[in-house]
């Protein structure tokens, strides 16, 4: 975790749970995967068991220690609603999110039906969103589960996009997200497909914003498309 992060629509990044298992395709070649069994042969004590889930208490306070607003990505190293983690954490989770009123957290998951499980159980503040990863068209009933979800903000990331997306069901979404894979096995993104998911939110009127080509030289292709960069974001609660 850490105060600062280089992902381009968050500031910061925030893991009290560590460590995931696979349950679509977009899951094949996970950076946080490639990252976690680099972390654990560097010896990190919170990586001892490589991707394996793993809850850590310690840090679920973390966010009060930073006094400064700002965006924060819960769990970019796992998804808070995977089936092994019990709703008592993810319930004290989100107390600290609303006892951080000043920060606006971003949680995104792949596990939406667990989501709409929990959701009504949950008491939802104003400075959470919450999104669902969408790779292709297979996947687009996350966003339908996503839909019943309470939150102030919902988002959709579709990343890595795999494949052509022709009909996302933008009701009550608030912010669309888009990037290619990347990484040593980087599967290719489609310019088109990229372009029809932005005049699908032209035409609803929902902020765009494109994340990356990808690639296995993701600095090299950069994030423009059409000789210009897309960062559409949602009203900020509490960090803009």
């Amino acid at each position: 975790m850490a105060d600062r992060s280089h992902i381009e629509w968050t500031q910061a990044t925030w893991n009290p749970v560590t460590g995931c298992s696979k349950v679509s395709e977009g899951c094949r070649f996970c950076y946080a995967e490639r990252l976690a069994k680099r972390l654990k042969a560097m010896g990190s004590t919170r990586y001892t068991s490589g991707f394996r889930v793993r809850l850590h208490w310690d840090l679920v306070d973390l966010p009060k220690q930073w006094k400064s607003p700002r965006l924060i990505f819960v769990n970019s190293m796992s998804d808070l609603f995977h089936e092994r983690v019990p709703l008592e954490f993810i319930e004290r989770v989100f107390k600290t999110m609303r006892d951080c009123s000043h920060h606006t957290f971003q949680i995104l998951t792949k596990r939406s039906a667990r989501l709409t499980q929990v959701a009504p159980l949950l008491e939802w503040p104003p400075n959470v969103w919450m999104g669902v990863s969408v790779e292709n068209q297979k996947m687009v009933p996350r966003i339908l589960d996503l839909q019943q979800v309470p939150a102030a903000v919902r988002f959709v990331s579709c990343e890595p996009l795999l494949g052509r997306i022709k009909d996302l069901p933008l009701c009550g979404i608030h912010w669309v997200i888009v990037g290619g894979e990347s990484g040593p096995h980087a599967r290719p993104m489609a310019y088109e497909w990229v372009v029809e998911i932005r005049e699908q939110c032209e035409r609803a009127n929902i902020p765009f914003f494109f994340k990356q080509w990808g690639g296995t030289r993701k600095a090299w292709a950069g994030r423009q498309l059409d000789g210009r960069t897309y960062d559409g974001m949602p009203f900020l609660n509490a960090a803009g």
